[in-house]
């Protein structure tokens, strides 16, 4: 009896150890990430201190209860390769699709965290929207960002994204789809 108690005891431990373990959320149900920064909501500030890290400013929206995000955070932004350009090369701030926080947009407009998002168009979460290095004063966000990546997508689409950022693909003649299937086949993910 006393082997199969052991034996029991080893099996839930294993069971309980193979489960993924939950993000942790934040008084507004939001993921805590240690590459997300805490400011003050104010883009050109932000545009400011992400070149000065020599990091590109990516926005993020989420919400409370949202599935993709959790998912995007458990198995995405969790991979070390991920993780690791998220805390080196991006500066992340992140909004509350519906929240209360007061943002000042590149073009001097104040308004609620969900003001700017229907403002914006965000209607998805996660939405990942990049910033270039510099943007006119009379633009917003939204019209200055040179990608926009509405809801969860898999691992390698997520981490060549955020190279095809990091490259300037933006700037090239080859779009976001065609890079991620020649960096699929360079990686021999697909033949």
């Amino acid at each position: 009896m006393k082997h199969v108690m052991s034996g029991l005891a080893g099996l839930v431990l294993g069971a309980a150890l193979a489960l993924p373990v939950a993000a942790e959320l934040d008084d507004n149900g939001l993921h805590v990430e240690p590459w997300i920064e805490e400011t003050f909501l104010d883009l050109r500030e932000d545009l400011g201190d992400a070149n000065a890290n020599g990091q590109r400013l990516l926005i993020l929206f989420e919400q409370r209860g949202c599935i993709y995000c959790n998912e995007m955070h458990e198995n995405v932004f969790s991979r070390e390769n991920i993780a690791q350009m998220l805390d080196e090369d991006f500066f992340v701030v992140r909004l509350n699709l519906h929240g209360s926080l007061e943002v000042t947009d590149f073009d001097g407009e104040v308004m609620t965290e969900r003001e700017i998002a229907r403002r914006w168009g965000i209607l998805f979460t996660p939405t990942l929207m990049f910033m270039p290095e510099e943007v006119a004063e009379d633009l917003t966000a939204v019209q200055a960002s040179v990608a926009t990546m509405p809801g969860a997508f898999g691992g390698w689409t997520t981490f060549n994204l955020l190279n095809w950022v990091q490259e300037h693909g933006y700037d090239e003649d080859e779009g976001f789809q065609r890079y991620h299937a020649r960096r699929l086949q360079e990686m021999g993910i697909i033949e």
